[in-house]
């Protein structure tokens, strides 16, 4: 059974960085794809940034520059470095994975394109 397990998340002030960690277990996490969403009071669930299998990587507009995916397939462990962070960012972040082994599409940026989603961490970055 695949399971996800986010860290990391906490209070920061607008301008700082925090780094989460999403540790998978279940299977060979090196084979699959990895992504993280945001979901915010009041908006839809939001997708992030992705990494593919073979480590290709990929934002969303609105944190592009400031947020970087990255993958440990040693510690089956996958990270989103949170820089510049501003008050908008404040969500609670998942990190998803897919059925797919070794899939052959370069970027997944819907929620449907996942199977799999860890519980939340909560960031909040205050102004």
């Amino acid at each position: 059974q695949v399971q996800l397990v986010e860290s990391g998340g906490g209070l920061v002030q607008a301008g700082g960085s925090l780094r989460l960690s999403c540790a998978a277990s279940g299977r060979t996490f090196s084979d699959y794809d990895m992504g993280w969403f945001r979901h915010a009071p009041g908006k839809e669930r939001e997708f992030v940034a992705g990494i593919s299998w073979s480590s290709f990587t990929y934002y969303s507009d609105s944190v592009k520059g400031r947020f970087t995916i990255s993958r440990d397939n040693a510690k089956n462990t996958v990270y989103l470095q949170m820089n510049s962070l501003k008050p908008e960012d404040t969500a609670v972040y998942y990190c998803a994975t897919d059925k797919i082994y070794r899939g052959l599409i370069t970027t997944k940026r819907r929620s449907y394109e996942y199977d799999y989603w860890g519980q939340g961490t909560q960031v909040t970055v205050s102004s």
